[in-house]
């Protein structure tokens, strides 16, 4: 392991000098390739260098303690030494951890995707009320929403919305949250008190591009263009500057109607169809790797139960992970990483045991 992260290091350094490249300045695109591998390797790189630093304060008060007469100089390395050793278990753990694969995509901007499910008005309204936490989510984390499609249902629910989280990481906070989110409550129109549950299901891509996937768009896609319907306001229109893409190949389909302009719809349709393309590739190559999938913490299947949000017991409950936070209101108003925290752990921990396995 050791041998390995002294490789990691040398190459962390050598990116170092890459980036003060003039000619590497020259190409962004490829600068920005070197900055990415360079900010992964820093973590794990000063864990590494501070692992041999306590290593030789180890080694150095130990040839100390060897040559020293006053038992208060003894006593005083003795005690350098247990904080050095502790400190070298503690850094051990964490540089175990960091060495597990990163997912690739961690770093890329998301869409996410919110439907109302089972329950009628009332999922429609948790469809809101969860498209409400992801907003506050973001701006707590100084991540950037932007809405693609918007879709009403009942009064003040949402059918469907589609939109954007842009920010450095904001995949790799909000992809646990893929899958069926289940409320209990009692409902506004509910006279007799008795509680309901509705479900609404949530889907994260991420941003993918033409780097990603190649589309031959003049034999595998068919576009449609028809007039802007719904509610009012922004969301209507009185041009055919509405999109609807279909992708011949797999059926997957995108429409957008949030832009008055027929040229932005197309451009805001075709990024969601390459996110999805991107998805379902990664979906095929995970049924593929069985034993990976297992590994994972609900970034797979859109039909898994992963929450209940339980009203009367003031509850939120991760099923995948049977962790329990008894603060609902604070978790609806964006308060959600100490949940994200805890599926990236149990994530990590999980990926950790089977390459300790293989």
């Amino acid at each position: 392991m050791f041998e390995k992260l002294e490789n990691t290091k040398n190459k962390f350094y050598e990116l170092e000098k890459d980036l003060a490249n003039p000619d590497l300045i020259a190409n962004m695109d490829e600068w920005q390739k070197v900055n990415r591998e360079y900010v992964d390797l820093r973590p794990l790189v000063k864990a590494y260098e501070e692992y041999r630093k306590n290593e030789d304060t180890i080694k150095e008060n130990k040839e100390m303690l060897e040559m020293a007469e006053d038992q208060e100089m003894k006593d005083l390395l003795h005690e350098e030494i247990g904080e050095a050793e502790d400190k070298l278990e503690s850094l051990e753990e964490k540089i175990t951890f960091l060495l597990i694969p990163k997912d690739p995509n961690d770093y890329k901007n998301v869409f996410v995707e919110i439907r109302s499910g089972a329950g009628g008005d009332e999922a429609a309204l948790f469809a809101g009320d969860l498209y409400r936490m992801y907003q506050m989510f973001a701006n707590n984390n100084g991540y950037k929403t932007e809405e693609i499609e918007y879709s009403e249902q009942g009064t003040g629910g949402v059918k469907e919305v589609i939109f954007m989280v842009k920010g450095e990481g904001a995949y790799s906070k909000l992809k646990y949250e893929s899958g069926v989110h289940r409320v209990q409550r009692v409902p506004q129109t509910e006279t007799q008190g008795r509680i309901h549950t509705s479900t609404a299901t949530v889907a994260v891509l991420p941003e993918a591009g033409k780097i990603d996937i190649e589309i031959d768009e003049s034999t595998e896609l068919r576009i449609d263009y028809y007039r802007s319907s719904g509610a009012g306001g922004q969301h209507v229109n009185t041009t055919d500057s509405a999109v609807r893409i279909t992708h011949l190949p797999t059926g997957i389909v995108v429409a957008c109607q949030d832009e008055r302009s027929q040229i932005k719809n197309k451009a805001k349709a075709m990024n969601i169809m390459y996110a999805k393309l991107y998805d379902f590739k990664l979906e095929q190559q995970q049924k593929e790797l069985s034993e990976d999938r297992k590994t994972q913490v609900g970034t797979g299947d859109r039909s898994e139960k992963i929450r209940t949000y339980n009203f009367p017991q003031g509850r939120v409950t991760d099923h995948r992970i049977n962790k329990t936070i008894y603060q609902l209101d604070n978790f609806l108003n964006g308060d959600i990483q100490e949940m994200i925290d805890a599926l990236i752990l149990e994530d990590q921990t999980k990926k950790l045991e089977l390459s300790q396995n293989k």
